[in-house]
C-alpha cells in the first residue's frame, strides 16, 4: 500500500519545484518533505526527484504525482466538501488565449495546473501520464482516454498594411514568403509552414521571429514585424478596422479535441461539459 502524505508530498515538489514550495503548500516543515520522499524513494527502489532549480521529477516520480493527484480528484467527487483538488490539464496556447479560460471559470471545486503546449503534441503530456486531459489537435484516442470533438479554430495569415505592401508587392509567392519574416510561437509551431505550402504548393524556409506568447503574437503582427497565423478571435477586428490584412481570404482551421482519462469520467465530467459550452460559443462546429 502507497503512503499517500508521501505521495501529496512528491507532487508538490514536482509542482512547486522546490522542497521548500512543497512544505509551504502542505503546511508542514521542509524536513518533514524531505523524510516523506526518502522514505518512499526507499519503498519504491528508485530516485523519484532530480534535485536541482527546479526540482523535477523522474519518469517513475511524474507517474507516481499523477497518481497522488487522480486519487485526490476521485476523493473530491465523493467527499465535495474537502480542499480542492487540483487537476493538471495541456491546453494549447492560441485555445487559453480564447475560449479555454472561459470554461476553467465555470468549473467550481478545483484548481487547475495548465501546461502550454503546442495542439500538436499537447497529446503527448497524456500518454506520458502527466496530465489528466488535454485539448489537442489529434482526433485518434490516447490509451485509455475518451475523445471529444470540439471544432476547429480559424486562424488567418496577417500582416500589417506596411509589411504586406514592403514584402508582398507581387502576391504570395514561395520566393516572397522565403524573405519575408514569420513569427512563430516555437519550434514546434508548423502552423505557418502548413499555410505556405497550401498557398504556394512549396515548402519554402521561412526566416522567424520566435515568440511564445498568443498576445505577444498579434502585437507583433500590428508593429510590422513579420506576418503570421493569428486566431480570428484575436484579429477579427483588427482586420475590419485595417490595422492588419488578411493574407488570404481562405482560413486555416484547426480541428480541436478534448482528450481525458477514463477512469476519471466522472470528476471530470463538470469540466468536460464547460469545455463543450466554451469551445461550442468560439470554434467554428464541423
Amino acid at each position: 500500500m502507497l503512503d499517500y502524505a508521501a505521495l501529496e508530498a512528491l507532487a508538490a515538489v514536482i509542482s512547486t519545484g522546490s522542497f521548500e514550495g512543497a512544505a509551504g503548500r502542505l503546511h508542514v516543515t521542509q524536513p518533514a518533505i524531505s523524510q516523506r520522499i526518502k522514505q518512499l524513494e526507499e519503498r519504491m527502489g528508485a530516485v523519484l526527484i532530480v534535485r536541482g532549480t527546479p526540482c523535477t521529477g523522474t519518469e517513475l516520480g511524474l507517474r507516481l504525482a499523477r497518481h497522488a493527484e487522480a486519487v485526490a480528484l476521485m476523493e473530491a467527487d465523493l467527499a465535495p466538501n474537502d480542499a480542492a483538488p487540483t487537476v493538471r490539464i495541456a491546453v494549447n496556447a492560441d485555445s487559453l488565449a480564447t475560449w479555454v479560460l472561459q470554461a476553467l471559470a465555470e468549473v467550481e471545486g478545483q484548481l487547475f495546473d495548465l501546461v502550454i503546449d503546442d495542439q500538436d503534441h499537447s497529446a503527448d503530456w497524456l500518454r506520458r501520464g502527466e496530465v489528466v486531459g488535454a485539448v489537442t489537435a489529434s482526433a485518434t484516442a490516447v490509451p485509455g482516454c475518451d475523445v471529444v470533438s470540439l471544432g476547429a479554430l480559424r486562424y488567418f495569415a496577417t500582416a500589417s498594411p506596411a509589411f504586406v505592401k514592403r514584402h508582398f508587392p507581387q502576391g504570395i509567392t514561395a520566393q516572397a514568403l522565403a524573405e519575408a519574416p514569420a513569427i512563430v510561437f516555437n519550434e514546434k509551431d508548423r502552423l505557418q509552414n502548413d499555410w505556405a505550402r497550401r498557398e504556394t504548393g512549396q515548402c519554402p524556409a521561412l526566416p522567424q521571429h520566435r515568440i511564445a506568447s498568443s498576445a505577444g503574437f498579434v502585437e507583433a503582427s500590428l508593429l510590422g514585424m513579420g506576418w503570421g497565423m493569428n486566431p480570428e478571435q484575436m484579429v477579427g477586428r483588427a482586420i475590419t478596422a485595417g490595422r492588419l490584412v488578411a493574407l488570404s481570404p481562405e482560413p486555416l482551421e484547426v480541428p480541436l479535441y478534448w482528450q481525458s482519462l477514463r477512469r476519471l469520467r466522472a470528476p471530470l465530467a463538470p469540466l468536460t461539459r464547460a469545455i463543450r459550452k466554451a469551445a461550442a460559443q468560439v470554434l467554428l462546429q464541423v
